[in-house]
């Protein structure tokens, strides 16, 4: 970890000189920027040394990393401060910073937040504080905004871009998702980001993790019990991060794509060497020679190193006196020569040795393989033997079979400033001859447990090593008898001479051999000619002779119906039966002889049971059965898992208002005691009251006295004189 951090800091001071010298140079373009210049030059040049002589791995590799972690209450705080030291334990795997991994995080329930930005802290400790400091949130579960949220405020605006970094997002969730999860994730895919899924507990669906996570779902879903074992799987998952970090290729296999390195495609040895037959009739191999030089910069094979742990897996054969001497099949070399990982054969000790990385001051660890089965690598036929390394140990298997397996310290990164070479001997630049069909590394461990050595004849039942190896030889076939008679049904017991005769032909075209010519017998001594005898007498009828030749064949008979399909050793076993009991018969009735002269017609040792043959073509198609029987009622099923929980419901119409009515009066209670007697003072004077009510009308008084004469005047008549005339007329001008 010292270096790694020495060399953390080497790079922020050779950024920080990089970026002050070129403000200077901008500043001024007089002969006093010359020595800044020059200084900027040189320190550009001891940055870029640094990188090269810089270990490369998963920790050094550049890439986007961001956790989408479900806050929602069904994790509880308890099960959340879990999670929080599981992410510490994962980060540390990687170096942080501008220039390698930057770690993002992303908690989700109803709303998704950004606990941290990605690319904020370019320091572990920096970035492990702020984790731990993560607050809960509680909540629903809503993963597929989570998904696009990440995507749109995290990727995005990553100030690396979509090229040239690996994207990668990690989803942990405990539960069924509350929104659509399928559209985000496709989306998310579309820009180039890699999605793994991590479902925690029962209640998640395994349909919705395989929507998530990116296809093989064996690859990036992963399922856990519950929040503790998590830790589980926090290897797997750091070795997965690696995988797509420094393993951008894929090697076709039957399983699917595997990502990993085809040396021999790398090299492009399909033109340099020359092709030759391989392990059995139609395999492809290379014939390497000592004029070849299988050499190629190990910065063009792998740029950004290997992953923790890996399969190394190749298909070979090598003769003569190869077979005692020590060479490498495969090794990385520092730029100064020496090597940092090979996998080395020495034919004087008939052993195997692995070397590797380390921490060690050497640089490197070693291991040797001497267990007797390891030993058949050196018998000049086609083997294939298998590395499955870890950071623990490294296991080697020959043919299928695991022979040893050896302890490891932790490998450290690789130099890429040196060469990579194929089939050179130890300490020496000179090609060793030897043929190859196969040479990988696959990244993931668990192609181990898929990878097959069928290639090697008799190491699968089924698989190509159970052809012939040499397509030059062919079996003895002879030549068809002539037809026989028209057959007749027969059962496996009640056999026939014809029977017999066509069983010839059949085991006769598969493994009869051609016999020697047997020495001529000696001419018999001839007899002495007997004297005429006298006539007889005719005597009675003599009994019945024996049957005479066979006649000419007789017209083909009528086409039987379609039988059940045997398969070969079926049909060879039923022969062998009918030849023991009917071959003296046979004899005595055949007289021709075939082009292979006779075939063996005594009995032999039972031979050793022949490979299973190839499956036969379909047969023809059945009468229909009679319909069976109704079957018994099936058991009850087991009650049902409990649903899940509920959705909360809508929140009800608020409700009318009470009525504000003043109620009746209650009762007039009963008059309580009375109280003391008051002081006796004298008041303030009141101020004046309100005037009174208007009182009762008065009585009707009496009449009054008689008034005066009235007097009479000629203007007093002026109103009635006018009451007969128009109303707007002038009046008289007093």
């Amino acid at each position: 970890m010292s270096g790694t951090t020495n060399r953390q800091h080497s790079y922020i001071w050779c950024t920080f000189g990089v970026w002050y010298f070129s403000i200077m140079r901008c500043k001024t373009r007089s002969m006093h920027c010359v020595l800044p210049c020059l200084c900027f030059m040189l320190l550009h040049l001891s940055c870029a040394a640094q990188d090269e002589d810089m270990r490369f791995s998963c920790k050094t590799v550049a890439s986007d990393l961001v956790f989408i972690l479900d806050g929602s209450w069904s994790v509880a705080d308890v099960n959340f401060e879990i999670v929080k030291r599981w992410l510490v334990n994962i980060t540390t795997s990687f170096n942080i910073g501008q220039k390698f991994t930057q770690v993002g995080v992303v908690q989700y329930s109803d709303d998704p937040i950004i606990n941290i930005p990605l690319g904020k802290h370019l320091r572990s400790k920096d970035l492990i504080r702020a984790m731990e400091s993560i607050d809960y949130m509680g909540g629903n579960t809503r993963t597929g905004t989570a998904i696009q949220f990440a995507s749109d405020k995290l990727f995005n605006l990553s100030e690396r871009g979509p090229k040239g970094v690996a994207r990668i997002a990690v989803v942990l969730t405990d539960g069924k998702s509350q929104d659509e999860v399928k559209a985000a994730a496709e989306e998310a895919r579309r820009r180039g980001i890699i999605i793994f899924a991590i479902g925690v507990g029962s209640e998640t669906e395994e349909e919705e993790l395989n929507a998530i996570g990116n296809k093989p779902s064996s690859t990036y879903v992963f399922y856990v019990d519950d929040y503790k074992a998590i830790s589980k799987i926090r290897e797997t998952i750091r070795q997965k991060l690696c995988e797509e970090t420094v393993c951008p290729s894929r090697i076709p296999v039957e399983s699917g794509d595997v990502k990993g390195f085809d040396i021999l495609h790398y090299l492009d040895l399909a033109k340099k060497v020359k092709k030759t037959q391989g392990s059995f009739y139609g395999a492809k191999a290379f014939q390497v020679t000592s004029r070849v030089d299988l050499s190629e910069s190990t910065k063009n094979l792998f740029p950004d190193g290997l992953p923790p742990s890996y399969v190394f897996v190749s298909t070979l054969r090598y003769k003569g006196s190869l077979i005692r001497e020590e060479w490498d099949l495969w090794r990385i070399q520092t730029n100064d020569g020496k090597p940092q990982m090979a996998v080395t054969l020495n034919g004087f000790e008939r052993n195997i040795m692995f070397t590797t990385t380390s921490v060690a001051p050497s640089g490197t660890q070693k291991v040797v393989f001497q267990q007797a089965p390891a030993k058949k690598l050196f018998d000049e036929n086609w083997h294939q033997f298998r590395l499955l390394v870890t950071e623990q140990d490294v296991i080697l298997y020959v043919d299928d079979l695991e022979i040893e397996t050896l302890p490891l310290e932790p490998p450290v990164g690789i130099f890429i400033n040196g060469k990579t070479q194929i089939g050179k001997y130890v300490s020496k630049e000179t090609t060793v001859p030897f043929e190859i069909m196969k040479l990988r590394i696959y990244c993931d461990p668990e192609q181990n447990n898929r990878e097959t050595a069928c290639e090697i004849p008799g190491v699968c039942a089924n698989g190509p090593g159970d052809i012939d190896v040499d397509p030059t030889s062919e079996p003895c076939t002879c030549p068809p008898g002539p037809p026989g008679l028209p057959g007749i049904k027969v059962s496996q017991k009640a056999y026939t001479p014809r029977l017999a005769t066509l069983c010839v032909h059949i085991l006769c075209s598969c493994a009869c051999q051609k016999g020697t010519t047997g020495d001529p017998g000696q001419r018999g001594l001839g007899g002495h000619q007997g004297q005429p005898g006298i006539s007889g007498q005719t005597g009675p009828s003599g009994p019945r002779g024996q049957s005479g030749d066979v006649g000419p064949p007789g017209p083909p008979g009528l086409e039987g119906k379609p039988g059940r399909e045997m398969s070969k050793q079926i049909i060879q076993q039923i022969c062998r039966e009918v030849l023991r009991l009917e071959m003296p018969s046979l004899l005595l009735s055949n007289q021709q002889q075939s082009h292979c002269d006779h075939c063996q017609s005594r009995d032999g040792t039972p031979g050793v049971p022949g490979p299973i043959g190839p499956q036969g073509s379909r047969g023809f198609t059945g009468n229909p059965g009679s319909i069976g029987q109704p079957g018994h009622p099936g058991r009850p099923g087991r009650p049902g898992m409990c649903g899940l929980k509920g959705d909360p419901g809508i929140k009800g119409e608020k409700g009318s208002q009470g009525r504000a009515d003043i109620g009746d009066p209650g009762t007039p209670g009963s008059p309580g005691p009375m109280g003391p007697q008051g002081d006796s003072k004298l008041g303030h004077p009141g101020k004046p009251g309100p005037p009174g009510l208007n009182g009762e009308e008065g009585k009707r008084g009496n009449p009054g006295a008689p008034g005066q004469p009235g007097v009479c005047h000629l203007s007093m008549c002026y109103g009635v004189m006018m009451r007969s005339r128009d109303p707007f007329s002038k009046g008289p001008n007093y």
